[in-house]
């Protein structure tokens, strides 16, 4: 990215969820309207790691339909979640391709209406039978997609922005950092192994589930290695609820939402620790960095949704969240532009008391 006068440089944390990364992808095609904010690194989870594929393939001018730089960057991660929007359309019942001629709004009630018993059928089978006994073939079609619109000979390259993609080692149970050179489609898959639905991934000898058992974004990476101390965060998952769950769907949902913010609730802990040592002049700021957090969230939209939807990209659920995102990015941007390289706009402590 060539720099601009008044470039501010950050670190993207871009969490993984499945289909409710459609909301990354509009905080990401705000972000890249901004000329004088410059990416440095992006760490990215599941459905986050395949947005930051996209973000830099495009910026490269890594696909032959693209120009390179930030639009090209906006049109590939249109390209891509407009393929998941056709995919999830083309397995719909002809009547809703019917109905979506006249009013897609109502083919997607439809179309949600009629998935329902079979999202409960496919939890159901899921905690009866596994993937390699109902998947023997180990069948996902996120792969090919992968491997149609992923350039790794662009996305490999040591410039920035810098990919890290996280993946849960199925052995020893560690979290495994995927670095540029490292990078392949079977990386992404480890990293989005939701370990009910696929196999496990094998990637150089270890087996990996999903990364957001351990990492959802590992924030570990941007600290060590990359310059920049400015970190933003781009939550699908709710960190609070204001109700106690009571049905078996909440419970699950509410589990699920726990289990994915855990990792990356405890390393905020270390960045608010790290943070008090320096503020008291226990350690120098040349021995520890003090790193600022931000953060692009919804939790109101977020709420609104379940685990079910994360599996639902229906149309509806990707336009909604996509305008979601960039409403979410355009409001950080206009509230907190002058913060970044100044000062951290989340209280990670209040956050974690």
């Amino acid at each position: 990215m060539a720099a601009v006068h008044g470039t501010r440089r950050i670190n993207l944390a871009l969490q993984g969820g499945g289909a409710h990364g459609a909301f990354t992808w509009g905080a990401l095609d705000r972000l890249l309207e901004e000329e004088r904010l410059e990416i440095e690194g992006i760490s990215g989870t599941s459905a986050g790691a395949m947005n930051a594929a996209m973000l830099k393939t495009g910026l490269l001018g890594g696909d032959p339909k693209g120009a390179g730089g930030r639009e090209g960057a906006r049109a590939q991660l249109d390209r891509f979640w407009g393929e998941v929007r056709r995919q999830a359309r083309r397995n719909a019942h002809p009547m809703v391709e019917w109905l979506a001629v006249f009013s897609p709004e109502a083919a997607d009630r439809l179309h949600d209406a009629m998935r329902a018993p079979l999202d409960h059928a496919r939890e159901t089978l899921s905690r009866s039978l596994s993937p390699y006994q109902w998947n023997p073939l180990n069948i996902n079609p996120l792969g090919d997609l992968l491997r149609e619109m992923t350039c790794f000979e662009r996305i490999c390259r040591g410039c920035f922005p810098h990919l890290f993609v996280s993946a849960t080692n199925v052995r020893t149970g560690r979290i495994k950092v995927f670095r540029e050179a490292e990078l392949s489609v079977e990386v992404f898959l480890a990293s989005a192994c939701l370990p009910f639905l696929f196999q496990a991934v094998e990637v150089a000898g270890e087996h990996y589930w999903d990364g957001g058992y351990m990492g959802n974004p590992a924030l570990f990476p941007l600290f060590y290695e990359t310059g920049t101390d400015d970190i933003l965060i781009v939550h699908v998952n709710p960190i609070e609820r204001p109700d106690v769950p009571r049905s078996a769907p909440d419970i699950l949902n509410r589990i699920n939402e726990i289990s994915f913010n855990s990792s990356l609730l405890r390393e905020l802990r270390v960045v608010a620790f790290v943070g008090r040592l320096i503020e008291e002049g226990r350690i120098s700021n040349t021995e520890m960095k003090s790193i600022r957090i931000h953060a692009v969230r919804d939790d109101a939209t977020m709420r609104s949704l379940g685990v079910a939807t994360k599996l639902s990209p229906t149309p509806r659920l990707l336009d909604d969240l996509k305008a979601a995102g960039r409403a979410a990015a355009d409001a950080f941007l206009r509230a907190h532009w002058d913060s970044i390289g100044r000062r951290g706009t989340v209280d990670i402590r209040a956050m974690l008391d």
